[in-house]
Formats: C-alpha cells, structure tokens, sequence
C-alpha cells in the first residue's frame, strides 16, 4: 500500500503511456518551479500563476529532450495548491521516459497512485467525496455514470452533508443548554424534536437508496442469455450487440462453450454472455459447456431465459429471471415478451425490459445527491442510525441523547473526510490511477 506525504516534489505522467500527438507530465510540491528551472530554456522567475510557457527541456548535461509548453502554478493554486507545473510535450515514447529520467535526475521522484488528489484532498482543495469522484469520472463507463460523478466533484454531497450537520448542531446545541443548568435551574421544558430528526433520517434514507441504481450505471451488471438449444439465444445475443458475435444455426448444439462481450442497454452497462443449450448432451465438451452456461446463470444478476415460439414454458421464475420468447415472425405472438430477429420487431421492448429489471423497483429521489461508494453509504447509514438511537435514548437522559447526536456528527465527518484514518486514505487513493 502506498505511503503518503506531502511537500516533496513528485512528478507523474497524466496521459497514457502510449504513442500519441501529445502527452502530459505534471508535477507537484515545494519548489518544484526552481527544480526544473534549469532544464528549461525559458525564464520561469516573475511569471503569473496559470502562465503557459514556450521553450526546450534538456537534461542534466544540457542536451535538448523536446520541445514543450510549461504551465505553472504558484502556492495555493492549481490542482493540488501547491507549486506545480505540467509540461506539455510530444507523446513520442522516448521522450517521455527521457523527460520523467531528467526530472527525477532533478530530484523530483515519481508521485504514488492518487498522490496529486491526495494532496489536493489534504490542502482543503476537495473534501474526501469530492476525491473520490475524480477517480469515479475517469473510470466512468457509461455517460449518465460520469454525469453523476461530476455532480459530485462539484460538491452536491458535501453541500448535503452541510446542510444536515447544521440541523443537528442546532439539536444538540438545544440538549446542551439542558445539561448546563442544574435540574432546577433549566430555563424551559425541553422536547426532544422528533419530527425535525424524522425528517433528516428520511433524507439520509433518499441519499442511501441511490447507491445501487450509482453502481448499476457506474460498475454494470452481469446479463446471461439461458435456453434450450435452437431457442434463438444467439440470435437475440447478435441483436442486442448489433453484430454477428454468435454463430446460429439450425443445428442443435452450435454453442459448445459461453461467449460474452460488453454492451450498453439503455445506458446500463451489461457483461452479456450466450450460453450452451440447456438440454441432456451426450459429448463431454457439450456436458462441460452446460456445466459452465449453469455456473453463470447461478452467478448472473440477470438471467433472460429464451423460448423457442410456442415452447411450453417449465422454466422456474424468479427474481433474477425474465422470460422472452423467439421467433416472434413465425409464431405470430402477440401477447407476452418476444422478439424476432428476422425482422427486429420486440428488440426494443426486450432491452427495454432487461433495463428495469435490472433497476428493480427502487426509484431514487432526483431531490438528493446521488452516491456511488460503500464509504460514502456506510457513514450515511451510521448516521442515520446514530439519529434513530438518540430519539431511543430520551428516557436514559439528555446525556446520552447528546452521546448519540455526536456519534451522529463524527459519521458525518467521516462522510467528507473532516475526520478519518490513515489507512482509510491511503486505501481510498491507492486505487486510483497514476498521475491523478
């Protein structure tokens, strides 16, 4: 795992390590201007913060790498506030790793997975949520998973966790006064606000219900196409890829093994696989491909068992099953879930209906912040809880109702990362990319 500092100068590329038209070195830390200084052919001193440079970088003996852009930042700007500059250069192999050699020749060493947002985290320039979104846009694999992402890198939880905190401050600034005074002395009878913390709890419930509907959009789901042999499993696999991946064939038993590709239904990304025919096979390879296609439906969060026409249906239901029917031009089928892939006709209705059963019932509230990380649901559910357990508490004292609402508070904290460990850092940030 990685250890983090903060201060030492650290250099990362930021682009792909791959050839390309340009690529990006950034670096970071105390004195990180005057430490590439002599390897650039420009004067940096007196330069405005966010200026944008032209000139050669060279190495320790003086001969020319490349020729770059240098933006700089002073203190307290650019992305992790500390001095730092980005060199802007082409995206020639070699020119990166002579560029990367020369900086850490220089004395700037190459900065850890996440350093840049952990130190940017660490100088108040993002709060923990907002970190984690940086990593969450880059990995984002569908368009609605990155718009949330953004939503929260531009601080709708934290704006919530806010506005939450304030509300119970008042609350417990209210126990407080009660355990200022002596029993007699307390100015007014005190009434623990039970619609007021309901109503916070319900909220902190809103923002935890978004949390499967974020991953389903951000991490996917796993779709198995499941059926007897000829069903029209591959057709409908071809279909919903738009391509020819899955041979078909009127032979019974052309898919021997699965096959899977990545898809994007109606913005949900699926890992969707054609399976094996479900039927009595006699070959070893056949026997081990149904094994496998059984192995799959088991681990799937979806399974679309395909009929073939008017097969009679003695497929169990449940949950995790939607049941469609092929062959749609043939049969005449009016009723019920089917499709053609001759003709196209059902496609839609069918991606239609992978996409809600896959989103289930829950319908998230557009009202709250969406979330996308387990730290972020279990802090909000703590707090929750240490809410429900304050209200518990009122017949054990104001002492221990105020016990609770700080509980409430310090989860609270946990969720911005106001207050939170080490190792919790260090694990968080060490997942991201290099260079952010």
């Amino acid at each position: 795992m990685a250890h983090y500092s903060t201060g030492d100068p650290i250099y990362a590329l930021a682009t792909p390590y791959a050839p390309s038209a340009l690529a990006v070195i950034r670096a970071s830390g105390d004195g990180v201007i005057s430490l590439i200084q002599p390897l650039f052919s420009s004067d940096l001193s007196g330069r405005v913060s966010g200026s944008a440079v032209h000139g050669y970088i060279s190495d320790k003996d003086g001969r020319r790498i490349d020729e770059i852009m240098l933006l700089i930042y002073s203190s307290g700007h650019g992305y992790t506030g500390e001095e730092a500059f980005e060199i802007m250069c082409h995206g020639s192999l070699p020119v990166i790793r002579s560029i990367s050699r020369a900086l850490g020749e220089a004395g700037i060493r190459e900065a850890e997975r996440g350093e840049f947002t952990y130190r940017a985290f660490m100088h108040g320039r993002m709060d923990l949520t907002e970190a984690e979104a940086v990593e969450e846009i880059v990995s984002a694999r569908t368009e609605r998973a990155g718009s949330d992402a953004l939503e929260r890198l531009t601080g709708s939880i934290r704006r919530e966790a806010e506005s939450i905190k304030d509300e119970i401050l008042d609350i417990l600034a209210s126990v407080e006064v009660q355990l200022d005074y002596g029993e007699d002395d307390v100015p007014e009878e005190w009434v623990f606000p039970s619609e007021r913390v309901s109503r916070i709890v319900r909220r902190l419930g809103m923002i935890a219900a978004t949390y499967s509907s974020s991953r389903l959009y951000s991490h996917g789901a796993t779709v198995v196409l499941a059926g007897r042999t000829n069903a029209g499993k591959s057709s409908l696999y071809n279909s919903l890829l738009k391509e020819n991946r899955a041979i078909v064939s009127s032979e019974e038993g052309t898919t021997r093994d699965y096959i899977e590709a990545d898809a994007e239904l109606l913005g949900i990304p699926v890992r969707l696989f054609d399976t094996a025919g479900l039927r009595d096979a006699d070959g070893d390879v056949e026997k081990e491909g149904i094994r496998r296609s059984k192995s799959l439906i088991d681990e799937a969060d979806l399974v679309v068992y395909v009929l073939d026409g008017m097969e009679e249906d003695r497929y169990p239901d449940g949950e995790r099953t939607l049941k469609v029917r092929s062959k749609r031009d043939m049969t005449g089928l009016d009723s019920g879930l089917s499709f053609s892939s001759v003709t196209g006709e059902g496609i839609d209705l069918v991606v239609n209906a992978i996409a809600e059963r896959l989103k289930g019932d829950d319908m998230p509230s557009l009202e709250v912040p969406r979330i996308d990380s387990k730290r972020q649901l279990d802090a909000i559910k703590e707090t929750a809880a240490a809410l429900r357990d304050a209200e518990a508490a009122l017949m054990m004292g104001e002492d221990v109702v105020a016990m609770y609402l700080q509980s409430a508070l310090s989860s609270l904290s946990a969720l911005t990362g106001e207050v939170t460990s080490e190792d919790v850092l260090e694990r968080l940030f060490s997942s991201f990319c290099l260079g952010k």
